[in-house]
């Protein structure tokens, strides 16, 4: 008799509030929106059909609102009502994202979604504030943020918004690279190796700066030979690239080949390398001050060349200050001097931007693969993806075979 009777309360209890919330009195179905022991059945009827933005404001806010009725009422007429879910789906996160397969997720992300693109400004800005730091910020809907064309909604999001994706990070800066929208990215807590090369191949200058300063950054060897070659023409450069922690001794030293007597100071005061180090590097700028003296560049090439054999000899070192003076016709002498390689074919390899015929004639002139390195970013210009590296940092990665039958194809 007990369970009938329960039966019974239940079915009058549900009737009851069918008929309520079809009552022409706006309390009646106020109650219901707001009472969070009401049948989600109800909620939702409330939710999507009632035309009194009171009671879907009210469904809104009831602890009790089904998930499912979220997408409706991401469309609703009513700015506030809107404005309410939004607050109300961010508090659902950590709940639905248990299991991120669910209908419930589903239905909770789709009005996100449709909320990050709401016509109304103050949603937007209030669902990119909230959701910037959320640990469960769906990665769609941090994406759709990402890309709004206010600022004041994207921003925050590029900047600190963990959940936003490589993938999205690496379109937004192809197909949308304002320079504030760089430097949100360059300053981000973690920002990956891809997306730091990415960074830099914007050249934006006030972005390429918060991205070197920036610890959390992800600078790979190769990428910061590639920043200093850059620095070159990007002065503000020199100084952060000077300060960063950690740096290889070989980036100081090519960074030194270039800067003025301001970062040379900076180099020179660091306290992370050893003193030969600190005195090489002193010793580049000493050769660099004696090669752009006055009397040394009224002389050709040919003379020049003359007088360094008759000195110190037609070195490594050499070459290497020759390129890090951009003085290429120097450069190229010394190569054609040391390789036996007629100088007309140095000027043409270097001309045809080849990264394997560099590192051939290099090779030919008994020279390190850390300066064919050097020649084919700075001399040669070649593209940074075509670039070949040494191999464990120093040694030359193909075979003497393979560079034997690299020369003989330019017939050398």
């Amino acid at each position: 008799m007990k369970f009938f009777e329960r039966f019974f309360n239940r079915q009058s209890s549900y009737e009851d509030q069918k008929r309520a919330s079809q009552s022409s009195e706006i309390k009646d179905r106020l109650n219901l929106a707001t009472n969070s022991k009401t049948n989600k059945e109800i909620l939702y009827y409330l939710a999507e059909k009632d035309p009194e933005e009171r009671v879907r404001l009210a469904v809104t806010n009831n602890k009790a609102m089904p998930p499912q009725v979220s997408p409706i009422l991401a469309i609703d007429p009513s700015q506030d009502v809107r404005l309410a879910l939004a607050g109300r789906l961010v508090d659902l996160l950590p709940d639905v994202s248990r299991d991120e397969q669910s209908q419930l997720y589903a239905f909770v992300v789709q009005a996100l979604g449709t909320l990050a693109l709401d016509e109304v400004l103050k949603i937007r800005k209030a669902l990119a504030s909230t959701l910037k730091d959320h640990a469960y910020t769906p990665p769609k809907v941090a994406g759709q943020l990402a890309r709004d064309v206010e600022r004041e909604v994207s921003e925050p999001i590029l900047r600190f918004c963990a959940a936003l994706s490589d993938e999205d990070l690496l379109d937004i800066l192809k197909n949308h690279p304002a320079s504030w929208v760089i430097n949100a990215i360059a300053a981000r807590h973690n920002v990956s190796a891809d997306v730091s090369h990415a960074v830099i191949e914007t050249s934006d200058r006030p972005g390429g700066v918060t991205l070197i300063e920036n610890q959390g950054a992800t600078l790979t060897e190769s990428l910061l030979s590639y920043i200093v070659e850059k620095a070159r023409a990007f002065p503000e450069w020199q100084k952060p690239i000077a300060m960063r922690s950690a740096l290889p001794s070989s980036i100081l030293k090519s960074l030194a080949e270039f800067v003025d007597a301001s970062v040379r100071d900076l180099l020179l005061a660091r306290g992370d390398f050893d003193p030969e180090t600190t005195e090489e590097i002193a010793t580049i700028f000493r050769r660099r001050i004696d090669m752009a003296t006055d009397e040394v560049e009224d002389l050709t090439v040919e003379q020049r060349l003359e007088k360094a054999l008759r000195e110190d000899g037609i070195s490594e070192d050499l070459v290497r200050d020759a390129v890090g003076m951009r003085d290429y016709a120097l450069a190229y002498g010394a190569l054609a001097h040391l390789s036996g390689i007629a100088l007309d074919k140095i000027e043409a390899v270097f001309d045809s931007r080849s990264a394997k015929s560099v590192v051939a004639i290099t090779w030919k002139a008994g020279l390190s693969m850390r300066l064919a390195l050097q020649l084919q970013q700075e001399a040669a210009r070649v593209s940074h993806k075509d670039l070949i590296y040494p191999r464990g940092g120093t040694d030359y990665p193909m075979d003497d075979t393979a560079l034997i039958q690299q020369l003989e194809i330019l017939n050398v």
